[in-house]
């Protein structure tokens, strides 16, 4: 017979000791997402992959909010956060830090996530979301490095930005896992 692990047989971080773990070199920005429920979602993936931070920029709203909370259940207090009123400005503060900038959106000449010809050099990177209906403004688009596609083979071209987030986090976690 098969059981469900206790909370305690998972060993689970205090939020205390999550703040001080080593994180991945990974930073998410969010560009003018509008979702509570897709912000609280990306938060609690950062928090289960151990990114860096969050960048909230434009009209995403910030924790606390009971929204938020229902789908990051407790993560906005864990990973770390910051607002920015212009994600143009997020980006040029995080490319002046060392970071690459990839924004994962469907473009001409975007790279497919699982393309075994597609490395990380750098080792700070940072995704950038767009919102659910206009994705990534073509102001953040043209700063980019770069550009990440999710393949997808049905009749959508679009994921759900938290689908999308984990996803591509998921991705490059295997790419910049150092040891846990």
């Amino acid at each position: 017979m098969h059981q469900k692990l206790t909370t305690e047989e998972m060993h689970r971080m205090t939020v205390e000791e999550f703040r001080e773990s080593e994180k991945l070199p990974l930073v998410v920005v969010l560009d003018n997402v509008r979702s509570l429920n897709n912000i609280g979602s990306v938060f609690r993936t950062s928090d289960a992959f151990r990114v860096e931070r969050i960048c909230l920029c434009g009209i995403t709203a910030t924790p606390p909010h009971r929204e938020i909370h229902k789908t990051a259940l407790g993560a906005e207090d864990s990973v770390e956060w910051s607002y920015h009123e212009d994600t143009v400005e997020c980006v040029k503060k995080l490319k002046e830090q060392g970071f690459s900038i990839y924004a994962v959106e469907l473009a001409h000449n975007s790279i497919k996530l699982g393309d075994p010809e597609f490395k990380i050099w750098n080792s700070k990177l940072a995704l950038v979301f767009g919102n659910e209906i206009d994705g990534v403004q073509e102001e953040v688009m043209a700063m980019c490095d770069g550009f990440l596609e999710i393949p997808q083979h049905g009749t959508k071209h679009s994921l759900n930005v938290s689908c999308a987030a984990a996803i591509a986090i998921w991705e490059m976690t295997k790419q910049l896992k150092t040891d846990s």
